[in-house]
C-alpha cells in the first residue's frame, strides 16, 4: 500500500523540537548544581580517589543529570537525600563518637538509625497502599507514597552517611557500603521502592503499590533479623577479594537488576490474583479494586526488561572483575554459574514475549518462579555452596 507523504506532514516532522530544544532553564540549573555538588565532594574526598573512582564520580554525575532530566521528582529526592547527608556530615565533623550524644545523629542521621526510620516507614506505606487500594481514599494513597518516599530518602541517605562513618572508623577500613548482606539488602529495598515509585508517576496509579511494597518488607524484615541476630550491622574492614574500584559499579548494577526482578514477580502475584476473581467472583470488591490485567501485564513486562539490561551489564562488570582478580574472565564458580542462570532464565521469558506474543498467566507464573531462581542465586548459593564468592555468607 502506497504510502502519501504531504508538504504538511514533512513540515510538521521537521519542527519537532529535538532533545536540546525541549530542555528548560530548570533543567540547566539541575546540571549546574550537579556538577557543582559533584566538584564540591572530588575536592573535599581527592585524597581517597585514584583515577578508576574519578571516572566512576564523572560517569554517576552525568547518570545523575539524565535521571533528573527524564524523571523530575529525582531532583527534589536527590536533594533532599543530599540535604540529610550534608546536615549529618556536618554534626560529625571528624569524631564518630558524637552519634552517641548528638540529638540529631542519636535520633535520625546516624545511619544505623536512618535504617530504622527507613524499615518502619515501608512497613507502614506497605499497610497504607492496601488501605488505600480497599477504601478507594485518594488521601489514603497519597499518604503511602509520601511514606515510600520519605522511607527511601532515609535509607539512600543513610547508606550515605554509612559510608562516612567507616571512613570515620579509619582509613583503611572506609569503603562504599555495598559490601555485605546487610547493607545491599538496604540497597535491594531502595532500588525495588525507586523502580516501583517510577512507574507508579507514569502510570498514574497506587494500585500496585501494596505488592510492589511486600517485597521491600520482605528485605526489611530478613534485614531486621540479620542485624539483631546476627549482629550484622557493624561496620566492619574489606577482606581483599573486595578492595576494588569494581565493587563501586558491579553491585549497584545488580541490584538494579535485581530490584526490577522481584517487582516484576510481585506485579505477576497481582495479576494471577486478579485473573482468578475474575474468573471466580467477577463481582467482589477485589475484582473492582486489583490493577488491570493490562497494566500489571505491561510493568511486569517493562520491570524485567530492565532488571535483564542492568543484569547484563552487572554480569559483563563482574566478568571484567574476575579477570583481574583471579586471572581469567569466568570459572565456572557456584555464584557465576547461578547468575548465569538467572539470565538466561529472564533472556528465555524476553524471548517468548518478543517473539511468540507470549503474554498472561504463563509469563506471570514465569516471573513469581524466576524471582525464586534469582533468589537461590543471591542467597542459596552464599548458604549452601562454596566457592569464590563465599565471603558473602549467612
Amino acid at each position: 500500500m502506497a504510502v502519501t507523504v504531504t508538504r504538511e506532514t514533512m513540515l510538521e516532522s521537521w519542527e519537532q523540537p529535538s532533545f536540546w530544544q525541549r530542555l528548560t532553564i530548570r533543567d540547566g540549573l539541575w546540571a549546574l548544581l550537579v556538577m557543582a555538588g559533584s566538584i564540591q565532594l572530588w575536592w573535599l574526598y581527592r585524597e581517597y580517589m585514584d583515577g578508576y573512582e574519578i571516572a566512576i564520580q564523572a560517569g554517576s554525575t552525568l547518570a545523575l543529570i539524565a535521571w533528573g532530566w527524564y524523571w523530575k521528582p529525582a531532583r527534589l529526592f536527590t536533594l533532599a537525600v543530599a540535604a540529610l547527608a550534608v546536615l549529618a556530615l556536618w554534626r560529625y565533623g571528624t569524631d564518630y563518637s558524637l552519634r552517641q550524644s548528638d540529638f540529631w545523629l542519636k535520633y535520625f542521621l546516624e545511619s544505623q538509625v536512618a535504617f530504622m526510620w527507613m524499615s518502619a516507614l515501608y512497613v507502614l506505606a506497605t499497610v497504607t497502599y492496601f488501605v488505600a487500594l480497599f477504601s478507594r481514599s485518594e488521601f489514603i494513597g497519597k499518604t503511602a507514597t509520601a511514606l515510600t518516599w520519605i522511607a527511601t530518602v532515609m535509607g539512600l541517605s543513610g547508606l550515605l552517611v554509612r559510608w562516612r562513618e567507616s571512613y570515620l572508623l579509619g582509613t583503611d577500613i572506609g569503603h562504599i557500603p555495598v559490601s555485605n548482606l546487610y547493607e545491599v539488602f538496604i540497597l535491594f529495598a531502595l532500588m525495588t521502592a525507586l523502580l516501583y515509585l517510577f512507574y507508579e508517576d507514569r502510570y498514574r496509579t497506587r494500585a500496585m503499590g501494596g505488592f510492589a511494597l511486600l517485597a521491600i518488607s520482605g528485605a526489611v524484615a530478613f534485614l531486621l533479623w540479620y542485624a539483631f541476630d546476627r549482629e550484622a550491622h557493624h561496620i566492619q574492614p574489606l577482606i581483599p577479594a573486595l578492595q576494588s574500584y569494581w565493587m563501586k559499579i558491579h553491585v549497584p548494577a545488580n541490584f538494579i537488576g535485581y530490584g526490577a526482578f522481584a517487582l516484576a514477580a510481585m506485579l505477576g502475584i497481582a495479576y494471577l490474583l486478579r485473573s482468578g476473581v475474575e474468573a471466580h467472583w467477577p463481582n467482589s470488591l477485589l475484582a473492582r479494586v486489583l490493577p488491570p490485567l493490562e497494566l500489571l501485564d505491561d510493568v511486569m513486562y517493562k520491570a524485567i526488561a530492565l532488571g535483564f539490561a542492568a543484569f547484563t551489564i552487572a554480569t559483563i562488570l563482574g566478568a571484567l572483575w574476575a579477570a583481574e582478580a583471579w586471572g581469567g574472565y569466568w570459572s565456572w564458580d557456584p555464584k557465576e554459574t547461578w547468575a548465569l542462570i538467572v539470565w538466561l532464565n529472564y533472556a528465555a521469558w524476553l524471548h517468548l514475549r518478543l517473539t511468540k506474543g507470549w503474554r498472561g498467566t504463563p509469563m506471570a507464573w514465569w516471573a513469581v518462579i524466576g524471582l525464586f531462581v534469582t533468589l537461590f542465586a543471591f542467597l542459596g548459593v552464599n548458604m549452601f555452596l562454596s566457592g569464590l564468592h563465599s565471603y558473602g555468607s549467612l
